[in-house]
């Protein structure tokens, strides 16, 4: 009886905490990621601080938004199906029933001045959200040569080519594949070649 409570407990913690998150931030998943990692990792202890890197890649490398998959993996981890369920749709209700409200009587918002000007302050703050999480997130990477040279690249093609981000997705998942089992590989030849020795 004891251990349903404090799974219902804990689902409904996991649903607030979502729910906050989808209703206080502004400006699309990427804008989220602080508060994500903020209440999974500081606040609630759920994530470790270099786990919450790889939910955010594989959040970012699945099809879907990255707040939604980022709120089902750490759900799941937390506690679950039910906790992936209830992370999702803490995050989705809030913007959801917002942008319902808004699609309502978004004829009349649009001519009304002062919105025009809210929404340039929030686009503002949501470049400031955006590039805080990414020297926040920075500052915990792991970085080699290659990796440095493969967010050079990524930053470079990113920002002069237009290339589709799936691509540069798909390449890093793949360079870092290949060069992982090319190491792999070294080690194994050089055990082999210290046992004949």
């Amino acid at each position: 009886m004891e251990s349903k409570t404090s799974q219902k407990e804990k689902l409904l913690t996991v649903f607030i905490t979502f729910f906050k998150i989808g209703l206080f931030t502004f400006g699309g998943g990427y804008a989220m990621i602080p508060l994500i990692e903020y209440e999974t990792v500081e606040r609630h202890h759920w994530i470790d601080s270099k786990d919450i890197l790889d939910i955010f890649a594989i959040a970012e490398a699945t099809p879907g938004v990255i707040a939604i998959n980022t709120a089902t993996f750490v759900g799941y981890k937390v506690a679950g199906f039910w906790g992936s369920l209830s992370a999702t749709l803490g995050v989705v209700i809030p913007s959801f029933a917002i942008i319902s409200i808004i699609a309502l009587f978004f004829q009349e918002f649009q001519s009304l001045e002062w919105v025009g000007y809210a929404f340039k302050g929030v686009r503002a703050g949501v470049i400031v959200l955006i590039l805080g999480a990414v020297v926040k997130m920075g500052k915990k990477g792991e970085y080699t040569p290659l990796t440095v040279l493969i967010l050079i690249l990524a930053f470079g093609l990113a920002s002069f080519t237009g290339i589709n981000v799936i691509y540069l997705l798909l390449g890093g998942a793949a360079t870092g594949l290949f060069y992982q089992l090319w190491q792999n590989r070294k080690i194994a030849n050089g055990e082999k070649t210290g046992e004949d020795k």
